[in-house]
This record gives C-alpha cells, structure tokens and sequence, in this order.
C-alpha cells in the first residue's frame, strides 16, 4: 500500500500520521581501472552478497587513486542511514590508505554499514579496525607495485625504440568544444559522450585534460 492510501484510511480511522518506516538496502560499487577490464565478476559478486543488480554504480577506466569517480559518488549519495555499502574488495573501493580511511569514516558519521565481501567494517572492534588498516595499507602497496612496474616497462620500451605515445582519443579541437559544451551546462556528461562517439571515461579524462576558464 503507498503512502498516501495508508494515510488516508489511518486518517478516516482517528489514528495519527507515522511515517513508514524505510527498509535499510545493500548498495553496491564496482570499479576497474581500464576500459579493456571487465566489469561483470564483481557484479554477480555483488550480486551474490545481496545486492539488487539495479542499486549496484560502476566506474570503468578510472583508478582507484583518482578520488573524482561519478559512480563512487552516486553509490555514496544512494545510501541513507541503516543502510550498506557494499564493495567485493576494499581496493576497489579506494587505492590509498588516507581515502579508504576518509570515504569510511564519511560513511560511519551517516550512519552508514560498509562490507568488503562478506565482512562488515566495525570501526569500534579493535581487531576489525586494524584489518581494515591493513587491506588499506595493502591495496595502496599493489598500487604503487603497479606503477612503478608500469614506468620501469616504459622505460624499457622507449629505450628500445618501441613505445608508441598513445594518441588522444579526441583532437585538440574537438577536446576544446566538449569542454566549452560541458562549461555552458547545457550537455551532461552522458549527452557529451554521446554527441562524439566516446565513453564516458574519455569525457571525465577530456575535461580533467582541459581545465575550464577560472
């Protein structure tokens, strides 16, 4: 029964007005750091902990050390109170230990749960806090495992003559228009990608690319 049907027989009855209490949910996040990466292991993992496969947001091709993800920031305005947050693995939720610490300890002020996989994050269990620290600490070494192994093959190819510079997927000019479209607010994101044959992760990398006029 809606709302308003519940609140009209209870007001043809005398009884007060209560507000229906909302059923807490399970939201999910999944991130990959590549667009050749996929995404749909970690949606039936997500799906296997209880998450409806509607409440679950993605970001694709963006790192988890880049902390302006629209996914990551619809998933933390979906959840209310009472309700969980839920990510397979705590580094695909966050890449470094100081903004798994931060989105956790935004999330804890809210009221709000955080699973990674089948284990709750209890900030007041000291044992749990000190294995979140360790995941954190953990995920933030990987990262800079990867990157420097990134650099080190890089350097090694450029110095074989066999590192091709990877051309931007839009020209300068075409990069320009999409920002002066986004800046005049008339596109968003999803109309930008749209209008020049992009995915969305290319439209955020233009516009980080392409500061806006200050």
């Amino acid at each position: 029964m809606c709302p308003d049907s519940w609140y009209d027989k209870n007001l043809s009855e005398g009884a007060p007005y209560v507000t229906p209490i909302l059923e807490a949910v399970r939201v999910g996040y999944a991130r990959c750091s590549t667009d050749r990466q996929d995404l749909e292991a970690q949606r039936v993992g997500l799906a296997d902990l209880g998450v409806d496969p509607q409440r679950i947001y993605t970001d694709h091709g963006l790192t988890g050390r880049t902390r302006a993800r629209p996914g990551l920031d619809q998933a933390l305005a979906a959840v209310r109170a009472g309700d969980t947050l839920v990510v397979t693995k705590l580094d695909r939720l966050a890449r470094s230990v100081p903004d798994a610490r931060e989105i956790a300890d935004r999330l804890l002020e809210r009221g709000v749960g955080l699973a990674l996989g089948t284990t709750v994050y209890d900030p007041a269990d000291p044992m749990g806090k000190m294995f979140f620290n360790i995941l954190a600490t953990f995920a933030e070494f990987e990262s800079d495992l990867i990157r420097m192994r990134t650099r080190e093959g890089m350097a090694i190819a450029r110095a074989k003559g066999k590192l091709r510079v990877r051309q931007p997927t839009l020209t300068d000019r075409q990069a320009s228009e999409l920002r002066r479209l986004y800046d005049n607010g008339d596109y968003s994101v999803s109309d930008l990608a749209a209008v020049f044959s992009v995915s969305r992760p290319t439209v955020y990398r233009t516009l980080r690319r392409k500061p806006g006029a200050t």
